[in-house]
Parts: structure tokens; C-alpha cells; sequence
């Protein structure tokens, strides 16, 4: 069984910067493309971003475009989502999900495997 677990959320200032990072275990992390969604209060889960299996090709949402950069280490079974210049509407739940494919997903059905989350509370 695939197991995605989150960390690194917190509360930060606007403006402000925060990692995530997410540990895959349960079968070859390097099998699977990777993606970054969150849902807001009240809101929909929506796309962050996205990564191919090797790293190599990356998508992002225009919300995050210029200020999220996600990465991945295939070493050490993790992928990241590095955040700057932090806004309120960037407070969410963030989860990591995981799709064995090439393909970048988009879309929430596209992903097989999720995990828990972490929040990530951004204050003015």
C-alpha cells in the first residue's frame, strides 16, 4: 500500500515562506508523477502543481506560478513544494497525491494515491 504523508505546514506572515514536503513509501516513488492540490474553508480542492516522474517537466496553477516551486528527490522519496511571497489566500490544507503515469495531472480524479495533509495558515 502507497503512503503519502505530509509535513511543514505552519502559520507565516505575509510575504513570508514555508516548505512542504511530502515522503512517499509503499513502492517505487520514482514510478509515480507527483502533484501538490489544497482546499480552502468552504472551498473546493483545487491544483497547486505538478511533477513528472524524473522531474524533469513541472506545471503550476497561474494562482502560484512565480512564487511556488515544486521539486522532487527520488533518492530520498520526497517531493516539495517550496512557497514564497505568502498571501491569505493561500491558507489551505495542502495535499500531496501521487499517479502512476508519466503524465502531469491536473485534476483530482487523475490521482491514485493521497495524503492526509498539512495546513498552512498564512495571517496578515
Amino acid at each position: 500500500q502507497v503512503q503519502l504523508v505530509e509535513s511543514g505546514g505552519g502559520l507565516v506572515q505575509v510575504g513570508g515562506s514555508l516548505r512542504l514536503s511530502c515522503v512517499v513509501s509503499g513502492r517505487a516513488f520514482s514510478s509515480y508523477s507527483m502533484g501538490w492540490f489544497r482546499q480552502a474553508p468552504g472551498k473546493e480542492r483545487e491544483f497547486v502543481a505538478a511533477i513528472s516522474r524524473a522531474g524533469g517537466s513541472t506545471a503550476y496553477a497561474d494562482s502560484v506560478k512565480g512564487r511556488f516551486t515544486i521539486s522532487r528527490d527520488n533518492a530520498k522519496n520526497t517531493v516539495y513544494l517550496q512557497m514564497k511571497s505568502l498571501k491569505p489566500e493561500d491558507t489551505a490544507v495542502y495535499y500531496c497525491a501521487a499517479r502512476a503515469t508519466t503524465l502531469l495531472g491536473r485534476r483530482i480524479y487523475e490521482y491514485d494515491y493521497w495524503g492526509q495533509g498539512t495546513q498552512v495558515t498564512v495571517s496578515s
